[in-house]
């Protein structure tokens, strides 16, 4: 006679403090493994070793080294690692899922895959996709536009649009219409931004808001392959009077 083995994980609830813990696996038949769905990430062996279970994906929390015990395992192309980027020297650091490679790659879907992970992920809903080495070649795509606000005169006022394109964008502020790429020589108005990978955000900084600054930004981004824009309203108020226009 045949005989197959089922693996059951049982947790002692009175030994689950600071990672004390205990389990016991049972006999285990593959026939009676649940069915593990939209695994993005791969499968990986449950804690018993019988049945399989969805991979972690990236920037979820794991358990390090090859031993499935509380959190999971990390799936194809990923690694886990302790998280040591908020620094903080007094609590536990948290290991994290990292992709492998950090090349960034172009889809047949003309995105832009930051790493082979974020591709893989892609591809598990959409089989036909391919890549080459990236980023793609396209025009800005403003990801965050600036928002409409309202304040009080006298207030700081910022307005904030994040930019991805490859080539790099240049991103300019305008105001009602007009020709003039803000700050221009206004001394309570500036501007600041910084790029990251193919990413750029912009910040128009305006201080000691009067009821004149009211009016439409405008942020307007390009690059050779086109241009796009996005606006925002700003209305300054009577002071003593602070909210956000809908």
């Amino acid at each position: 006679m045949h005989i197959v083995m089922f693996a059951v994980l049982v947790l002692s609830t009175d030994e689950f403090d600071e990672g004390n813990r205990t389990q016991e696996c049972e006999e285990c038949v593959p026939e009676l493994c649940p069915l593990p769905l939209g695994c993005r990430a791969g499968l990986v062996q449950d804690s018993c070793g019988c049945c399989s279970q969805c991979a972690n994906l990236e920037g979820q929390t794991c358990d390090l080294g090859q031993r499935n015990v509380y959190y999971g395992l990390c799936g194809e192309n990923l690694e886990c690692k302790l998280d040591r980027s908020d620094g903080a020297d007094l609590e536990e650091p948290e290991a994290q899922c990292v992709c492998l490679s950090q090349k960034t790659l172009c889809g047949s879907d003309g995105q832009t895959y930051m790493n082979i992970c974020k591709y893989k992920e892609a591809a598990y809903s959409n089989p036909g996709l391919n890549v080459s080495d990236g980023p793609c070649r396209t025009v800005p795509i403003i990801k965050v536009p600036p928002h409409n606000l309202v304040n009080a005169t006298g207030s700081s006022i910022a307005f904030l649009c994040e930019v991805f394109a490859f080539p790099m964008a240049l991103v300019e502020w305008r105001k009602d219409g007009k020709e003039v790429i803000l700050p221009g020589d206004d001394p309570h108005i500036s501007s600041r931004g910084g790029p990251q990978k193919y990413e750029l955000s912009s910040w128009l900084q305006i201080e000691e808001a009067s009821q004149m600054d009211s009016g439409t930004y405008r942020c307007i981004a390009r690059n050779e392959l086109g241009h796009v824009s996005a606006t925002a309203i700003l209305g300054v108020l009577p002071s003593g009077k602070s909210y956000t226009l809908s």
